[in-house]
């Protein structure tokens, strides 16, 4: 398998909307996956909840990743990711992700710390939402 990275996944999950959820989620990380976003730690399945709420809020968007580093198993990006929602706002929010992925590439655990810098207020919740 093709080690992921931060733009196909995103893509996969919420800018590809006939792909199917759990595909998406299988083809970019692994079953033990858990992530921890502004603090707050999810495992898989609540991953899954995560993007599932996301996709019935997003109509479309794309991400821009400004830098990107992968060693061995570690990955690190810095990223925009923008999205359009399906209430007419957009919003830009800046992405600090560190993550460990499994030998066959897939993400095996990420934290990330994200910066809306565009849109509104309640746009800040958008990487926790459920």
């Amino acid at each position: 398998m093709t080690s992921t990275d931060i733009t196909r996944a995103i893509n996969d999950l919420l800018f590809t909307p006939g792909l199917d959820l759990d595909e998406a989620l299988d083809r970019h990380f692994t079953p033990d996956y858990r992530q921890r976003t502004n603090g707050e730690w999810s495992d898989r399945a609540a991953f899954a909840q995560h993007i599932a709420r996301l996709r019935t809020l997003v109509r479309s968007g794309h991400i821009e990743v400004h830098e990107e580093l992968r060693e061995g198993l570690r990955y690190a990006d810095r990223h925009t990711v923008t999205v359009s929602r399906n209430n007419g706002r957009t919003s830009r929010t800046e992405v600090y992700l560190f993550a460990e992925t499994a030998p066959d590439g897939r993400f095996r655990r990420v934290e990330e710390t994200t910066l809306l810098v565009d849109g509104h207020p309640d746009d800040r919740n958008l990487g926790t939402v459920k």
